[in-house]
């Protein structure tokens, strides 16, 4: 269906409503994407260059990494630009492109995450068929699958979004176009849109998490059977890094999207969805690389070779 919307542009009300603390928040934000970038770069950059780190699970963390930046970079780099400008408008195609984007990132995190608990649950419960079960082929395709699946899901929001029209220049609630902010300022009936983010976004917000929930409850049970002196701390160990990843990614996104609208105010909502597109990103790295004596190795022969080359 074409769009007859006459809007060509919106207004992104920003980080904050009150313009003396947007200066001091851009320079967080600005801070804020500047490590995620610096830290995601290395994490890459370090399982790259390791031959030990050629593994299934280094080789999903690699990607968690990239869709990290692709997540945060969707959303904040607009947002800064516009304070810097001081110009808050965004068009309606570049409303829709970074609506796509955050969803296709944002999504593939998610994906990622339960096929990064996958590995670990193959790696502990069925060691002796793990070089088996996750081969180079299946990682790629359990990867290929990932894309594809995240795709389908944002391309749907996406199109779904492009045949409502909007009849006012309206102000966006956030400091970027989420899906919910922006049906707000449609004149059209928005019934299907909101029957897809409650049916899609559930099942993307639940299945991988509930995947994520059986393979560790199996890790649990797999890990209290090993009667090894310190074999069930080595065996948790390996998990331990992914594990706080996960509660800090469902937890900021549980909490962004799964309060009633009419319980939290708009500024709950916009730092919840900070904390989720923006905070987390920039947790990851630090998380993999302090508690994973592997990582930890691989970052600093990485520092190390590129300080001797200089």
């Amino acid at each position: 269906m074409e769009n007859e919307s006459s809007v060509s542009e919106f207004f992104l009300r920003g980080i904050s409503g009150f313009p003396e603390q947007q200066q001091l928040l851009y320079g967080l934000f600005l801070c804020m994407y500047l490590v995620t970038l610096t830290g995601n770069v290395l994490i890459i950059l370090a399982i790259g260059c390791d031959p030990h780190l050629h593994t299934p699970m280094y080789f999903f963390l690699a990607n968690l990494s990239f869709a990290d930046m692709g997540l945060i970079s969707s959303t904040v780099t607009k947002m800064l630009f516009n304070v810097q400008t001081r110009c808050h408008t965004i068009s309606y195609t570049g409303c829709l492109t970074q609506m796509y984007f955050f969803l296709m990132f944002g999504d593939l995190d998610s994906f990622l995450l339960a096929v990064m608990a996958y590995d670990r649950y193959v790696a502990i419960c069925h060691p002796l068929h793990y070089s088996t079960i996750m081969s180079a082929q299946v990682c790629a395709l359990m990867l290929a699958l990932c894309w594809v699946l995240t795709n389908i899901v944002a391309l749907t929001h996406t199109l779904l979004m492009a045949r409502l029209s909007f009849c006012v220049v309206g102000e966006i609630a956030h400091f970027f176009c989420d899906i919910t902010p922006v049906l707000k300022l449609s004149c059209s009936d928005t019934h299907v849109n909101e029957l897809m983010v409650f049916a899609l976004g559930g099942t993307v917000l639940m299945v991988p998490f509930v995947c994520i929930v059986i393979s560790y409850i199996h890790i649990v049970f797999a890990i209290l059977k090993v009667r090894t002196p310190g074999g069930s701390t080595k065996a948790f160990s390996t998990c331990s890094s992914h594990l706080c990843v996960v509660c800090v990614f469902y937890g900021t996104l549980f909490s962004a999207y799964l309060c009633p609208p009419s319980v939290v105010s708009t500024e709950k909502d916009v730092a919840a969805a900070a904390m989720y597109t923006v905070v987390t990103p920039m947790l990851n790295p630090f998380i993999y690389s302090l508690r994973n004596k592997d990582m930890k190795g691989a970052l600093k022969r990485l520092l190390c070779h590129r300080k001797f080359l200089s």
